[in-house]
């Protein structure tokens, strides 16, 4: 334990960065906000003293050491400075999802027992008044925009401003109290607890270290060179651990700038004025910029099609050489230049990536052909694997070696073993304490040595040590034939298309496999006005025969790529229909990160999936919706179910064993 402190210059928390960057970049950019189309900037000596008044309010107002103190809204700095004043007051921050309904807030709340929320603005006000009879501990209500909550009854309801007015006010009688419980932090010492995602169950509560956050921003930071100098675009939940890694845990021990973005809508404007030196997104983020593009290019004159299609052919076959610094000859230098001239540095400078030294991208793997769009662009775009109970960073992909088929090596500090069933296992520093309240799911994660159970099926490469990762471990099956099911490979595969948003694949233990899909709105409906197809819904697109036609041809293009494969070859599509209705969080088909709860949807869906394999070739259904407003209503459609080719399969496919 000694030793990892030394290791970080006896700087053993988050409050103990801090007071480091107040002295050592006072004056340096901390924090900005974009606010009514103009950025607001705090140096890191004023950050110090925004969070230090909210820290002494918080006492003042009664946290005590070991409380917690739920967070909840869009990325703002003043919710940031929450977390590390709760932290500084000895309490444990729990970041909530902003767009979670009041009763997934109500479990959160409930489980933790959190005494104090902090929240944006009167919407998530209102969530919490909606299901606080429920919440046996919650005391006190602070918000931080005060528009709309002056009728609201303040007995316990406090302003933000107010809160650290008052703490500035009391900071003779509390600053003693306030200085002891920051040195009482040590790297044991809880520095944050984030909630999973829920995707089999009800979210578990990850109880993260000072010395889990800070040994794996230390160690990540120095992987890829990132210094103060470095500018960082906060849009992610902060509820997700990957968003407290880069804007909490890297940002305070180097000393580089969060930026955050005016509100969700703006987030693409932003980027662009921002410029990023250092980018995280998840596959979803870089898939729905391709698909702007692409939408864009369709609407181009003849000639700019021409010139962009040429380049972008020249940019795929060596624009990820000249990244990689591998020898690539002057005339394809020369013709590189000449695109980077026209084509690809205007692209990058309309999505905002004209800065960005290091990208990152996780959480779902991302289609080999997005990937290597962007690397052939010159963005050195790079994927991680990693999970919340690892603090974020498992394998990382050093400069030189980055690959669409692997997500890396290890990171630094971290061990990697496969056990027999094919399930990828980890130990690093950053490996979590425990799931609060819940030593069962602990002890089934983690053993007694410290090993972690990741639950996704893989293998490491013998001759470069690249982990490879197939599926979830409880995803991958077999089909009847014994070759193996992997369903999440074809489904990325399948999104690799801007029109596909999303994919469902089934086939585990059954003889062939069967596909829902998802439409993206956008790029189909950009497609339908270019050719003169009127339609007055999503679920009316959805349904459009010429539209079947166009997911038909990528489902059997997809075929044909898979049949290439000779260990998948067996996960080629046989059947699919068009869902008449997007899977959403909101109806619970889907985590607040976008992931497919698989079970639900088989559950949900189950008459659709039978008529798939019943040979039908239309079924009708209904399904009942969640309305934003939280009512609930039904939605009815008769769905068209087509087949698709497929490449016969002649050679003995490899079992998975």
């Amino acid at each position: 334990m000694a030793q990892s402190s030394q290791a970080t210059g006896g700087l053993a928390s988050i409050p103990a960065l801090l007071l480091r960057n107040a002295a050592e970049f006072g004056d340096k950019p901390a924090y900005r906000e974009k606010e009514f189309g103009i950025w607001q900037c705090w140096t890191w000596k004023e950050t110090e003293q925004e969070i230090r008044n909210l820290a002494l309010g918080l006492i003042n107002l009664g946290v005590n050491e070991g409380d917690f103190v739920a967070i909840i809204g869009n990325n703002r700095p003043h919710l940031y400075w929450s977390m590390v004043a709760a932290q500084w007051a000895g309490a444990i921050p729990v970041p909530l999802y902003q767009d979670s309904a009041a009763e997934e807030m109500a479990y959160v709340l409930d489980h933790c027992g959190a005494r104090f929320v902090i929240v944006e603005d009167q919407e998530q006000v209102d969530k919490v008044i909606e299901v606080q009879d429920r919440l046996h501990q919650f005391e006190h209500l602070i918000y931080l925009d005060p528009r709309g909550m002056r009728k609201y009854d303040h007995a316990h309801l406090h302003e933000y401003s107010h809160v650290q007015d008052q703490g500035h006010a009391a900071r003779d009688e509390f600053a003693t109290e306030l200085d002891k419980r920051r040195e009482k932090l040590d790297y044991d010492s809880t520095c944050v607890m984030l909630y999973t995602s829920g995707t089999t169950g009800k979210p578990k509560g990850v109880v993260l270290s000072n010395r889990n956050i800070i040994e794996s921003a230390k160690s990540s930071a120095e992987f890829d060179h990132l210094g103060p100098g470095e500018e960082i675009l906060a849009y992610l939940p902060m509820a997700w651990v990957g968003d407290f890694i880069f804007s909490i845990g890297q940002a305070f021990w180097t000393g580089f700038c969060v930026n955050c973005p005016e509100s969700p809508e703006t987030v693409s404007a932003d980027l662009r004025e921002i410029g990023p030196t250092y980018y995280f997104a998840p596959p979803r983020v870089f898939e729905t910029q391709l698909t702007s593009v692409m939408i864009r290019m369709e609407d181009a004159g003849k000639l700019k099609k021409r010139l962009f299609d040429y380049f972008m052919a020249h940019a795929r076959e060596v624009g990820p050489r000249i990244l990689d610094g591998k020898p690539v000859g002057g005339w394809d230098r020369f013709k590189y230049w000449l695109g980077d001239l026209f084509i690809y540095g205007p692209l990058k400078n309309t999505l905002g990536f004209s800065n960005v030294r290091v990208g990152y991208t996780a959480g779902e793997a991302i289609g080999p052909e997005i990937f290597q769009f962007y690397r052939s662009l010159g963005i050195n775009l790079k994927q991680l694997y990693g999970q919340t109970e690892a603090s974020v960073f498992i394998t990382v992909q050093p400069d030189g070696e980055v690959r669409a088929d692997t997500v890396g090596v290890p990171a630094p500090g971290v061990e990697l073993k496969i056990d027999d069933t094919g399930e990828v296992f980890y130990r690093s520093p950053g490996v979590f304490e425990e799931y609060y309240k819940n030593p069962e799911s602990t002890a089934s994660t983690k053993d007694a040595e410290g090993w972690v159970a990741t639950g996704d099926a893989g293998f490491i490469e013998p001759d470069t040590g690249h982990l490879r990762i197939i599926d979830r471990a409880k995803d991958v099956g077999k089909m009847a034939d014994g070759s193996l099911f992997a369903p999440k490979y074809v489904e990325n595969k399948l999104k690799f298309y801007p029109n596909i948003l999303e994919a469902v694949v089934f086939g585990n233990n059954r003889d062939r496999c069967m596909a829902f899909i998802n439409i993206d709105l956008s790029a189909v409906g950009n497609w339908a006005e270019r050719n003169n197809i009127a339609y007055s819904s999503y679920q009316e697109l959805a349904g459009h025969p010429k539209v079947y036609d166009m997911i038909q041809n990528h489902v059997e293009e997809v075929n044909r790529s898979i049949a290439d494969d000779e260990m998948l070859s067996g996960c080629q599509v046989h059947r699919f229909l068009i869902l008449h209705k997007e899977l959403d969080a909101d109806d619970g088909e889907m985590t607040r990160t976008r992931k497919v709860r698989r079970r639900i949807v088989e559950e949900k869906f189950a008459d659709l999936i039978d008529a798939l394999y019943s040979g039908k070739t239309e079924q009708y259904t209904e399904t009942e919706v969640t309305y934003e407003d939280g009512r609930k209503g039904s939605i009815k459609a008769t769905l068209e179910i087509r087949d698709a080719k497929t490449v016969p399969v002649t050679t003995q496919k490899v079992a998975a064993e």
